[in-house]
C-alpha cells in the first residue's frame, strides 16, 4: 500500500533501537480516513477464510482490528493486559514480552469469548520479535479456535517476528513491509522497492 508507505516515511519517527513511532497517524493520533482504507485491504486479503471473530490486543490494535471487523462484519475480541485486576470468569492467558525485551504483560481473554466453532483473524498495528501475536495465538489455540491468518499493519522485517511465523505455517500478510530503518539518518526502506528494482 503505497499510501501507508508514503505515511510512514513522512511521518513516522526512527527511535533507537529500531523503534518506529508512527504516532501522528495510526497509534496515538489515529486518521481515520486511512484506517478505513487499511481495514478494507485487510478485508481484501482474508475474503473468503470464514472468519467469524477478529481478535487483538489493546491497546494500539483495537482500532485497525475495529476497521477490520466492521467491513468483515464481525465482533472484535481483545486481549486485556492484566494488572492486578480480579478476573470474574474463567480466562485464557499469556504472558508477552514487550519488543524491547524491557517489560512483560499478562493478557487474557475470557473464555466465554472463543471457543472450537471460532475461525480468527488476529490483527495488530505493528509486527517486530511477534512476542504479543505468539501470546495471543497462543490462547486462541487453547480455546480451540482455528487461527485463520494474522493481519498487520506495518511489519518490520528486520526483526524475526514476521518469518517465525511464516516458518510456523501462519498466513501473515502485512500492508507494510520496513526492511530498514536508520535511527541515524531517518530513512526508511520498504520491501516493495525491491520489487520495483
Amino acid at each position: 500500500m503505497k499510501n501507508l508507505e508514503q505515511r510512514i516515511r513522512n511521518q513516522g519517527v526512527v527511535c533507537p533501537g529500531g523503534i518506529l513511532q508512527v504516532d501522528r497517524f495510526l497509534n496515538h493520533q489515529i486518521d481515520v480516513a486511512l484506517l478505513d482504507e487499511l481495514g478494507a485491504e485487510l478485508c481484501r486479503r482474508f475474503a473468503g477464510a470464514g472468519i467469524n471473530k477478529v481478535v487483538t490486543v489493546e491497546s494500539s490494535g483495537i482500532a485497525v482490528a475495529c476497521a477490520v471487523a466492521r467491513q468483515l462484519r464481525v465482533p472484535v475480541v481483545f486481549a486485556r493486559k492484566k494488572r492486578n485486576i480480579p478476573w470474574t470468569a474463567p480466562v485464557y492467558q499469556a504472558n508477552v514480552e514487550s519488543s524491547t525485551g524491557s517489560t512483560s504483560n499478562r493478557i487474557a481473554i475470557a473464555k466465554e469469548l472463543l471457543g472450537p466453532e471460532d475461525h480468527v483473524l488476529i490483527v495488530d498495528d505493528i509486527l517486530a520479535n511477534g512476542y504479543t501475536l505468539q501470546g495471543l495465538i497462543s490462547m486462541v489455540e487453547s480455546a480451540e479456535a482455528t487461527v485463520e491468518g494474522l493481519g498487520i499493519v506495518i511489519e518490520k522485517a528486520f526483526q524475526e517476528g514476521g518469518s517465525r511465523l511464516r516458518n510456523l505455517g501462519y498466513r501473515l500478510e502485512s500492508l507494510a513491509i520496513v526492511e530498514s530503518a536508520d535511527e541515524r539518518t531517518g530513512e526508511i526502506h520498504f520491501a516493495s522497492e525491491k520489487e520495483t528494482m
